[in-house]
């Protein structure tokens, strides 16, 4: 059984006014006001009102998803609910958070390989994935990729059914479900909401927001919670929910479904044409009559269940795991690797390096090496180019997968760290063949030192400074963790990286040239330089500084 006892979640909102006082103001909003109840295993809980009555904050309240000031007692089972129980209930989101180019059957397979519990073998959870695909009737489209608005995949009504379907993998006693018929066609919710509604016969918990369900779905629901601006107007079985209006005076006028009716006193809108209560008036009078008539009785039945429960806030967070980290890493970098395979080598992506790299070989076709700055232009290039390009893609990784991130952390299926290395490793391959093909190209037909060994060490420079640069990006990605503001930044920091190359800057000051304004791709630059102009070989690692005389640019090395 879950009860939660007088729930109440309060935020801090600053003042915002065009003088900042040095003291920051702010003021205290309760968004849920004392909000009580319970539900037994095989009920359905439906949670109705309005956009903004506090539906999805008691409901992430509730599967322990929720920071902040928050009060009152939660309980599972007669145990307050922690971070253990928390991975061992179901949280489906509004928006279905999945990878696009992932099937049906690839994505709750790894989801299974990662949050079913390490005592099961392989073979064992890709049976239980395919067991959801039965139980969810998607055996139809289980060999089809996801998709998403750019890519054609499933319709939104399996999208929502393989959402379920991941929590479904746990076999949770408990889930909670967030809008599961937003966006959807009235049969495609009706589907749905069966499907919940079955689950509850072999003796699940479904606790779940909806906005404006049809008649159809009001009556499939056990107990209704309706809530305005954070207050409970209601909370008890549906087969009740009519009467106790009624008894207070609120009855329809009209035969109509009663979801829009409960909408209707939520937003404060009487059914009595001829009352001249303004919204606000009813909406006070719904709470008092609550208060007087339910509130009571209701708080007498959570206490008569006997729960000793602490406050929500002292829950520590477990460090158990359903899978070790390697198993973690290793189930990670595989479906990785499936899910960006559309992208791994692009047509558009060699296309675009081979076309750079043939216009730059044409551009410095057998330079003479008696013309050493032409050759300096183009080991700037190389620099300069495979310094922007990688940092500019990883510098967006994060951000992309921002959702996906907080969506499977807070399920608690893998550790950060595990997903940090197998999505860097991921992208390696990518990242290093495409510059190899590009120095490939751009080296020998530059007519650049023609010896192994100096176009190997050529080579080795710019695939460290491709590396440096992924870091980078990836590093700048997860600061910001915003697409917007990664484009902002990533577009800052590559301007004045190339600015900090002070090999190419003429009459910089002494107190500007120190070892410390070098960055990677300066020190690439002076690597290539090296490698060039040394005529055994690279030998050492040394810096290559210019020197100026009458405004004439004389190479360190020439003087």
């Amino acid at each position: 059984m879950n009860t939660f006892h007088e729930v109440v979640y309060t935020i801090n909102i600053e003042k915002q006014g065009w003088l900042k006082k040095k003291n920051k103001e702010s003021i205290e909003k309760q968004i849920l006001k004392r909000v009580t109840g319970m539900v037994s295993p095989g009920e359905m809980l439906a949670m109705l009102g309005p956009s903004g009555s506090g539906k999805t904050t008691l409901l992430t309240a509730l599967g322990g998803r929720l920071g902040g000031k928050l009060g009152g007692t939660i309980s599972y089972n007669g145990k307050p609910f922690n971070s253990v129980m928390k991975r061992n209930t179901g949280f489906v989101t509004q928006d279905d958070v999945l990878y696009p180019h992932l099937t049906v059957t690839e994505t709750l397979v790894f989801t299974a390989l990662l949050r079913l519990p390490k005592s099961l073998t392989k073979q064992q959870k890709v049976e239980q994935a395919e067991a959801v695909i039965t139980q969810l009737r998607l055996t139809r489209c289980k060999t089809s990729i996801i998709g998403d608005a750019l890519v054609r995949g499933i319709s939104g009504g399996e999208r929502k059914r393989v959402s379920i379907g991941q929590e479904m993998l746990i076999n949770p006693s408990l889930l909670f479900l967030d809008e599961p018929t937003s966006g959807l066609d009235s049969t495609t919710a009706q589907r749905i909401v069966s499907t919940l509604w079955e689950l509850t016969r072999g003796g699940r918990t479904i606790v779940m927001t909806i906005h404006q369900p049809s008649s159809k779905l009001f009556y499939l629901f056990h107990k209704v919670l309706l809530l305005s601006e954070g207050n409970p107007l209601f909370f008890g079985n549906r087969s009740e929910v009519m009467d106790y209006f009624q008894r207070i005076g609120f009855s329809p006028s009209v035969a109509m479904n009663p979801a829009d009716f409960l909408l209707d006193l939520a937003n404060g809108i009487s059914p009595d044409e001829s009352s001249q209560d303004n919204q606000n008036e009813v909406k006070q009078k719904l709470v008092f009559s609550y208060k007087s008539n339910l509130d009571e009785n209701l708080k007498a039945e959570t206490l008569d269940a006997k729960i000793q429960v602490k406050d929500v806030s002292d829950h520590k967070n477990s460090d158990r795991w359903s899978t070790t980290w390697v198993q973690q890493f290793m189930i990670l970098l595989r479906r990785g690797l499936k899910e960006r395979r559309h992208e791994s080598f692009k047509v558009l992506k060699i296309a675009q390096v081979t076309v750079i790299a043939l216009l730059c070989g044409l551009l410095w076709w057998q330079s003479d090496t008696d013309h050493i700055q032409d050759q300096s232009g183009l080991l700037f290039f190389y620099t300069d180019f495979w310094g922007f390009f990688p940092l500019f893609q990883a510098i967006f990784t994060f951000p992309q997968e921002r959702e996906m991130l907080v969506k499977e952390r807070s399920s608690g299926m893998y550790k950060l760290s595990a997903y940090f290395l197998s999505r860097t490793i991921g992208d390696l391959p990518m990242e290093l063949v495409l510059p190899t093909m590009f120095c490939i190209l751009t080296y020998w037909m530059a007519g650049l030192k023609p010896d192994a060994l100096s176009f190997l060490y050529a080579l080795f420079t710019i695939l460290l400074s491709v590396l440096v640069s992924q870091g980078l990006g990836l590093a700048l990605g997860a600061t910001v963790m915003d697409l917007k503001s990664a484009a902002v930044l990533g577009s800052v920091i590559i301007p004045n990286l190339n600015l900090t190359q002070l090999i190419h800057i003429h009459l910089i000051q002494d107190y500007v040239r120190t070892k410390e304004t070098e960055n990677e791709e300066c020190m690439s630059d002076e690597q290539c330089l090296d490698n060039e102009t040394v005529k055994s070989g690279p030998k050492r690692m040394k810096s290559v500084h210019v020197k100026y005389k009458d405004d004439e640019v004389i190479p360190g090395w020439l003087t």
